[in-house]
């Protein structure tokens, strides 16, 4: 079955970091689905933001021990996509407030 772009990607991160990112280095973060390759992350942000990308990076994130009193538990795993637009691509705004 075919995935649909917003299975692939779940989120922009709009962080600090990320965002510094976005406007330094052309460079897009998203949260995106455990299950998928950067080939697929890389036709889904084409798609979707009608921009060209030029390299994608991703990165998986372990879920960390956390606490509440007595009761301890893990938080989900999640996978971090760093995608870079080629030159004279315009980032999409996703970020402003």
């Amino acid at each position: 079955m075919e995935k649909s772009v917003y299975d692939i990607i779940r989120r922009p991160i709009v962080t600090e970091k990320g965002v510094a990112k976005k406007d330094e280095e052309r460079t897009l973060c998203f949260e995106v689905a455990p299950g998928v390759n950067k080939t697929q992350i890389k036709q889904a942000v084409e798609s979707l933001f009608k921009v060209k990308v030029e390299e994608v990076r991703t990165a998986n994130n372990v879920g960390k021990l956390r606490r509440r009193g007595k009761f301890a538990g893990y938080r989900s795993d999640w996978k971090k996509a760093y995608v870079r637009l080629q030159p004279g691509q315009k980032a999409p705004e996703y970020a402003e407030i």
